[in-house]
């Protein structure tokens, strides 16, 4: 059994004994914690949504009547996405939210994402504090006249799908006259209900679904990488379909598959939605941000345009702060997450179908053709598992004063760019755990591999 505690909120597997798995106990009380917060705040309201997953239902009434017996009103808006919960925030002028999805993670394991009155992920210092609450457990419940109500709210996809529709961006028409012929897998959660439904909107009539059932029980590893995507990337390769969609289980990751059934490559997602924007970008001062784990083909295409790039720290809600502090017209991260952020601040799978469909209606273009204009990189993400006891700053703080000479980050961890050989690698050491990642990325493959392999050596060393 597993139970994480982090800033952004609380995830771990069903069951066990409390502190051990995400059991009911555990559950009352960081939803206690939070309510509590908001409370603290002045908050009154609290929006909540879920994705499919078999435990969604048992978690959605603990978190439901929990923040009902502190005093606060729930809209329970039921089956739905991360992003759609963000936008439900603000059309519900809440005083925060709470997604209750374990993303990428297993059936066996789900989670409270907790969000602000903006509909975005709380800040560290908002993290902490909320933490902080929770191990006191002294939380004040309201007597019975003062329960909160619950609210149960249904369309909040529709309405999600109506503001893509209305975005600027987001061609309609040029997408219908495509006349595209798309196969979607939502691994039998939310995306089966919401991707097919966008995509009738967009004037999309061909589409196969591919465990599209919202059933909770994922046919395949939830995380959508090319490994666990051979049923979708084998009906593709057939030769009917002009492009596949892959969605996590909260759609909050966007993963694309070519005509001819090979990976688009989760980390070219943003880097499609980027090229699309970019182009149609008026202004002279314009920039981009992704993570400093993200590929360095959207730094490349951003200068190409004429525009800055700007690494952020990894994490959603570190993107989203670099995006706002630079003012960038588009960002996300490598993993397939796209925040378009004069729609929201958030990573939205929905958006960037939207996005990417224009791009390939009004260029005329198929994904493989679009990918072959990009600069090509690979990624090789590797881990070491030091001994106990090892000092992960000291083996940092060495790695940084040998490679001096290149260009080195260390807004998160150490990250060292090797400009003549276009590469970089990125250090950065777990908070729960004595291990170090090492992700390496190069235009090749073997680079890639090799780079990592030379920091992997320097950090054993080091540690001996």
């Amino acid at each position: 059994m597993t139970l994480i505690k982090s800033i952004s909120g609380i995830r771990g597997t069903i069951g066990g004994k409390p502190g051990d798995g995400l059991t009911p106990v555990d559950i009352v009380k960081f939803t206690a914690a939070y309510g509590s917060w908001i409370k603290s705040e002045g908050g009154s309201k609290v929006v909540i949504g879920r994705d499919a997953r078999v435990s969604g239902k048992m978690v959605s009434n603990l978190v439901s009547s929990t923040l009902s017996a502190l005093g606060l009103e729930v809209v329970n808006i039921g089956l739905s996405t991360t992003p759609t919960v963000e936008i439900a925030v603000v059309a519900e002028a809440a005083d925060g939210g709470i997604i209750l999805t374990a993303s990428h993670n297993p059936g066996q394991w789900n989670a409270l994402k907790l969000l602000n009155h903006k509909g975005e992920f709380i800040s560290d210092a908002e993290g902490k504090a909320l933490l902080a609450v929770a191990e006191k457990g002294q939380f004040d419940f309201v007597p019975v006249d003062k329960l909160g109500a619950i609210v149960k709210k249904k369309g909040y996809i529709d309405k999600h799908i109506r503001k893509i529709l209305r975005y600027p961006l987001v061609d309609v028409r040029a997408i219908r006259k495509a006349d595209f012929r798309i196969a979607v897998d939502a691994v039998n959660s939310s995306g089966g209900i919401s991707v097919p439904q966008l995509l009738k909107a967009l004037g999309v009539k061909k589409v196969e679904e591919i465990n599209c059932d919202p059933t909770g029980k994922f046919a395949h590893d939830p995380e959508p990488l090319p490994q666990n995507l051979k049923e979708i990337s084998k009906k593709i390769a057939k030769g009917k379909f002009d492009l596949g969609i892959v969605v996590d289980p909260d759609v909050d990751r966007l993963v694309l598959i070519q005509e001819d059934g090979k990976p688009f490559g989760e980390e070219y997602t943003l880097v499609a939605v980027a090229d699309y924007m970019l182009s149609k970008c008026k202004e002279d001062a314009t920039c981009t941000v992704s993570n400093l784990s993200s590929s360095r083909a959207l730094r490349d295409l951003t200068e190409a345009y004429g525009h800055v790039w700007h690494p952020a720290a990894v994490g959603e809600v570190n993107v989203v702060a670099k995006m706002k502090e630079t003012g960038a017209f588009i960002g996300g991260e490598g993993n397939g997450g796209i925040i378009v952020p004069d729609f929201h601040y958030g990573r939205d799978a929905l958006i960037g179908i939207a996005l990417v469909l224009t791009h390939l209606a009004l260029t005329g273009k198929k994904l493989s053709a679009l990918k072959a204009e990009y600069p090509a990189y690979q990624i090789s993400k590797n881990k070491i598992e030091l001994k106990d006891g090892v000092d992960t700053t000291v083996i940092l703080n060495k790695i940084k004063e040998k490679y001096s000479s290149e260009a080195i980050n260390l807004t998160d961890g150490v990250r060292i760019d090797f400009e003549s050989a276009r590469s970089w690698v990125h250090l950065r050491r777990s908070n729960t755990e004595p291990i170090i990642r090492i992700i390496a990325e190069a235009p090749t493959a073997a680079a890639a591999e090799k780079l990592a392999g030379e920091l992997m050596s320097e950090i054993k060393k080091i540690s001996r």
